[in-house]
């Protein structure tokens, strides 16, 4: 969940800075290339979401064991879309989005950590592929 409030926040940046920062003559909000990096990210953050409240939905029902799919699915996704959704808005910040004056490259830094600390995301694609497979394996 703490990757999903990153990626809020850097979405929230992203949106604040479109509707303020100027080129071309026009806000980047009104720029056809921002507004559709701004509605995937918001699709990517709710997807992510809803997957942990289906994998905490799961865990609550069936046990931790039964979700050991759920769980690891979110361990993969969660900080891989906040790692793509504050890149977005690195990239919209331009230079200043690597200062430490908007916290987005604290913000990247720390999600791509957490894709390592929980777990390298191959292992967890790899035990997720295992159990997608023994739902097919009959002998």
């Amino acid at each position: 969940m703490r990757a999903i409030g990153a990626a809020e926040r850097a979405l929230e940046l992203m949106c604040r800075r479109s509707l303020s920062r100027v080129a071309f003559g026009r806000a980047l909000a009104e720029q056809g290339v921002w507004r559709e990096r701004i509605a995937e990210a918001r699709m990517k953050i709710d997807q992510a979401r809803f997957l942990v409240l289906h994998a905490a939905w799961k865990m609550d029902v069936a046990g931790n064991k039964a979700a050991q799919k759920e769980i690891a699915m979110i361990k993969v996704v969660a900080p891989n879309v906040a790692c793509q959704v504050v890149d977005q808005a690195i990239q919209l910040f331009g230079g200043a989005g690597v200062s430490d004056d908007f916290g987005l490259a604290w913000i990247y830094a720390g999600a791509r950590t957490l894709r390592i600390a929980d777990g390298p995301d191959e292992v967890h694609r790899n035990h997720i592929a295992k159990l997608e497979l023994a739902r097919y394996f009959t002998r």
